[in-house]
């Protein structure tokens, strides 16, 4: 998985709600289920177009940035992590998920009375987005 776009959050928030907000002007809100990824992107800096953005699962991008001693900065308008790190004189950026973003955006849900929630790449390890999953969602088999 690769992407060819210019390093930024995978799903920022504004954009997330701009989407609902189309939808539940067409849709009922209870038929929606919003996406979450459960991946991010690794970016090599400085990007120039035509860079492709290598793929990493959210818990991946967490365990690099504490091999890296990579500070994780929050992004206030994206509602998203990041980090830059160095791979010899090479440097890069990743964007990804993890528990208070994910939280951000499910509060979402409750927000514009959608269905539920629905993963992409679901086979990536997230471990704390299920602890969140149990906590703010009542989960029903059907």
């Amino acid at each position: 998985m690769a992407v060819m776009g210019p390093p930024m959050a995978v799903a920022p928030i504004n954009q997330v709600r701009a989407v609902i907000n189309y939808a539940t002007s067409v849709i009922q809100p209870n038929k929606i289920l919003m996406g979450m990824s459960l991946y991010g992107y690794d970016w090599p800096l400085p990007w120039k177009t035509g860079d492709r953005a290598a793929g990493i699962s959210n818990n991946a991008a967490q365990n690099l940035a504490i091999s890296e001693k990579a500070p994780i900065e929050f992004d206030g308008s994206s509602a998203s992590p990041n980090f830059r790190y160095r791979v010899g004189t090479d440097e890069h950026i990743v964007w990804f998920d993890d528990a208070l973003s994910a939280e951000m955006k499910f509060r979402l849900v409750y927000e514009y009375d959608l269905r539920g929630i629905s993963y992409w790449v679901l086979g990536n390890s997230f471990p704390q987005n299920w602890y969140l999953v149990k906590d703010v969602f009542d989960i029903k088999k059907i």
